[in-house]
């Protein structure tokens, strides 16, 4: 369960929470796997991204197809019901999520791995998080879950290797980010419809 420092809305005024380079959004998307992904892993989430704050505004740096920085309040509307929650690394500091976004921004272009593997060609959302932090500020977040043993039905299961994916396989999924009591929750927002 998210324990949730509030729930605010969010509007064009100013931000309820003033986002830091490096804090880290999740959502329920609307892509193609994501229900797949909120029932596997149990959650509420299916994609996740770091915030880069910028001159110009505040963008999410995400591994879609491919790896973009995409800005905030188009990041929101894409997913389902305009909720997000807004995570921040506790002790991070301002030198590290500078760090952090920079690392992310490296693999800007890359394209997105659908088949959840852990290296460097093909980038999935999560992966992409866990890497940033681990590269820009030497920190360890989320865990590696094998996929046979995620809430999938043997039915589903089945279905990996067609996916081209194995069940022995480890990945790291969005709810493991959420779920690392090194994160503090800062808020979960409800964008509201116009």
């Amino acid at each position: 369960m998210v324990c949730l420092a509030g729930i605010v809305a969010v509007s064009t005024e100013p931000q309820p929470v003033k986002f830091h380079d490096g804090d880290v959004v999740l959502q329920a998307s609307r892509s193609e796997r994501a229900a797949l992904i909120r029932k596997a892993s149990r959650s509420a989430y299916s994609h996740v991204g770091l915030i880069e704050v910028a001159s110009d505004g505040v963008y999410v740096i995400e591994a879609v197809q491919p790896v973009s920085r995409t800005p905030l309040a188009k990041w929101v509307a894409r997913g389902i019901d305009g909720r997000l929650t807004v995570l921040r690394f506790k002790g991070l500091t301002e030198e590290e999520g500078t760090r952090v976004v920079r690392e992310a921004k490296r693999a800007l272009g890359r394209p997105y791995d659908a088949r959840y593997r852990w290296d460097d060609a093909r980038l999935y959302c999560s992966e992409l998080v866990a890497k940033a932090f681990a590269r820009g500020a030497g920190k360890a977040v989320g865990r590696q879950e094998v996929l046979g043993e995620l809430a999938l039905s043997a039915e589903e299961l089945k279905q990996a290797p067609a996916l081209g994916l194995s069940v022995t396989q480890t990945l790291l999924t969005p709810q493991s980010l959420a779920d690392d009591a090194q994160f503090e929750h800062l808020a979960e927002w409800v964008v509201p419809r116009r």
